[in-house]
């Protein structure tokens, strides 16, 4: 997957600024880590269920779920992906999602959470990736749909 993530980025002459960690950098704790970076910094993609296909948002690190904002911008309940459907539809498992090389159908946003940023950390992949990026380029190379404020407990971080 990671191979797959390189050679999309290649595209904006990114491929060379991924980083192979050899430790995890499956959770945000982890990222930020291997980074040494703060957690908030850590653009995490989560997949939910959207019928039969997936709905991808990409937030910061320390921000969670609103199920009321969400349900208001996608008027559907806030459903994780289960890992076999996760692979399925987005080709990457748990731990190295990533918005980038998606499968067409597969819609991405990006929260406002991320904006307070200058870049940002998001995965390619794989659980021990990531490239940094700056908020406009994410939304740029991740071919974002647009940006959403579906997020709560980062607004005072």
């Amino acid at each position: 997957s990671i191979e797959k993530v390189r050679k999309y980025l290649a595209q904006w002459g990114k491929e060379d600024e991924v980083k192979e960690f050899d430790a995890s950098s499956a959770t945000v704790e982890l990222a930020a880590l291997a980074l040494d970076t703060e957690e908030k910094r850590i653009a995490k993609t989560l997949a939910f269920a959207d019928g039969e296909g997936a709905v991808l948002v990409v937030t910061a690190g320390d921000a969670k779920i609103d199920n009321r904002l969400f349900k208001e911008t996608f008027k559907m309940k806030a459903k994780m992906l289960d890992p076999e459907s996760l692979y399925a539809l987005t080709g990457y498992k748990v731990g190295g999602v990533c918005p980038f090389a998606i499968p067409s159908g597969v819609p991405i946003y990006l929260d406002e959470s991320l904006r307070r940023f200058e870049s940002v950390y998001p995965a390619c992949g794989s659980a021990n990736s990531a490239i940094k990026l700056g908020v406009d380029e994410l939304f740029e190379i991740s071919r974002a749909t647009s940006w959403v404020d579906v997020c709560k407990g980062w607004r005072d971080a």
